[in-house]
């Protein structure tokens, strides 16, 4: 790591049920980034598969695959050949009946450093997320380790930046930005897969668009952090349903909740510069992370626990 700027590239791709064409779009897309000079890339939620969870179906268990397993021992090659951090994130396979939605990290050298699992899990109407998936684990206080973690949430010390990594549905809670920011986060990707349903989106499409980015934006600013968030787009079938329409908007924002780089409803390979030295300018002006009262929250939470 170093305080130098950096650049991070994020993918923003629609999906076909062919998963070796999937892979290979994204290593295209992947390519394409790291030739306009991107260190770490992020691959959109569930990268090389439709968004499956639109419906219960036993054998789309099959979709898993271990980590590492095929897909990412392709990624690790890959990044180890351009020389970047990749963030793969796949249906994981853990154990027989336990499966994650996670992000596997990838270091310059085609290392595995970690894995995330996402935390909070879904269910909605198209988005059966918790028939499929077990939620990341609460596991022990990792600190002291190189890439430390607690409570499920974990930062990578990589070559370029500490970053962390949140997946989707995480994008709605401050705790977890929180949590992974103070581990040390200089970056916080979302890899995403959110959209419309058809029949709502004349009235909500646009004020979902803005709602889910102002949610991420807002992270950035209180915690002095850049976010990162690659969506897919197209619409996908689901028989007996109108299926989903995935609206795209990805996006980078800087620690002031400004947008540096954005995408609209098409394919985008996006690729931003991350300047440490505007985190510290952020934090220093604006220190919000200065001026917690964890004193005055924990009686409150505490509370609130209790009471659930």
């Amino acid at each position: 790591m170093t305080n130098r700027p950096f650049k991070i590239g994020i993918i923003q791709e629609a999906v076909s049920s062919d998963a070796e064409r999937n892979v290979r779009d994204a290593t295209e897309k992947i390519r394409e980034a790291a030739a306009k000079g991107a260190n770490i890339v992020c691959l959109q939620e569930l990268f090389n598969s439709p968004y499956f969870c639109k419906s219960q179906k036993c054998e789309r268990f099959d979709i898993a695959e271990p980590i590492p397993g095929p897909t990412v021992q392709q990624m690790q090659a890959l990044a180890k050949e351009l020389g970047i951090v990749l963030i793969v994130p796949i249906f994981e396979r853990q154990a027989a009946g336990v499966y994650r939605n996670s992000a596997a990290v990838v270091d310059t050298d085609g290392g595995l450093l970690g894995v995330y699992r996402k935390m909070h899990i879904p269910d909605d109407p198209l988005f059966n997320e918790k028939y499929y998936f077990v939620p990341g684990d609460v596991g022990p206080d990792a600190r002291g380790d190189r890439h430390p973690g607690t409570s499920g949430f974990r930062v990578w010390k990589t070559k370029f930046a500490t970053i962390g990594v949140l997946i989707c549905w995480d994008q709605w809670y401050p705790e977890a930005a929180r949590i992974t920011s103070l581990l040390g986060a200089e970056v916080l990707f979302y890899p995403t897969a959110i959209g419309w349903h058809p029949s709502e989106k004349g009235e909500w499409g646009q004020p979902q668009v803005d709602a889910w980015r102002t949610a991420q934006r807002a992270h950035a600013i209180a915690n002095g952090v850049y976010v990162a968030s690659p969506n897919r787009v197209g619409h996908e079938d689901e028989p007996g349903t109108d299926g989903i329409e995935f609206f795209g908007h990805s996006f980078v924002a800087d620690p002031f909740g400004r947008i540096v780089a954005e995408a609209g409803t098409d394919p985008a390979v996006l690729v931003a510069e991350v300047d440490p030295k505007v985190i510290e300018q952020v934090r220093r002006n604006w220190p919000f992370l200065r001026d917690r009262r964890i004193d005055a929250y924990g009686p409150i939470l505490n509370r609130y626990l209790g009471a659930v």
